[in-house]
């Protein structure tokens, strides 16, 4: 069973997922509540559920927060919304992604977005893609290739203790 909670945003236009329970798999995050649109993914929605293998999310949702895969160590892979613009930092720490797409709204890679992704072997950036900050991918021990555009400007520290990047 999913059980999500949820707030009603600031601009009241739509609302917030801050919260879920259960032991599924699979999961779908909801495209509206009470008729109005889900957008944000607030922190540690996900946090300790090992068992998420894989999550469906609607297209509107925008912005995904702070440690919300925290643990998700059967998380593999997962298809993002294409609205989506806004990681929040330490948004896929510690989780099992072992390659990710960044929608084109991406325009910045935050510090220590992916700390310790052990399983992580590839990331693609989009088109929109301007920052890569320091920590980014710190720890993850298993990356071998990020690709982004030549105009994306990268901390010098955004790979820290990854010897093997090609940028593409």
């Amino acid at each position: 069973m999913q059980n999500y909670t949820f707030q009603l945003n600031y601009d009241e236009q739509s609302y917030v997922v801050t919260g879920y329970s259960g032991d599924e798999t699979d999961l779908t995050v909801p495209e509206q509540f009470l008729g109005k649109p889900v957008t944000i993914l607030f922190d540690k929605v996900f946090a300790g559920h090992p068992e998420i293998t894989s999550i469906r999310f609607p297209e509107g949702i925008t912005d995904f927060g702070e440690f919300l895969f925290d643990g998700c160590d059967g998380l593999r892979r997962m298809d993002l919304p294409s609205g989506l613009t806004y990681l929040w930092g330490y948004t896929f720490v510690r989780c099992g992604l072992e390659e990710i797409v960044l929608p084109d709204g991406v325009s910045s890679i935050p510090s220590y977005a992916f700390k310790d992704c052990k399983n992580l072997r590839k990331v693609v950036c989009g088109a929109g893609m301007k920052k890569i900050r320091a920590w980014a991918f710190g720890g993850c021990d298993q990356l071998t290739e990020v690709i982004y555009g030549e105009n994306v400007e990268v901390s010098p520290d955004a790979f820290r203790s990854n010897s093997r990047i090609i940028r593409i």
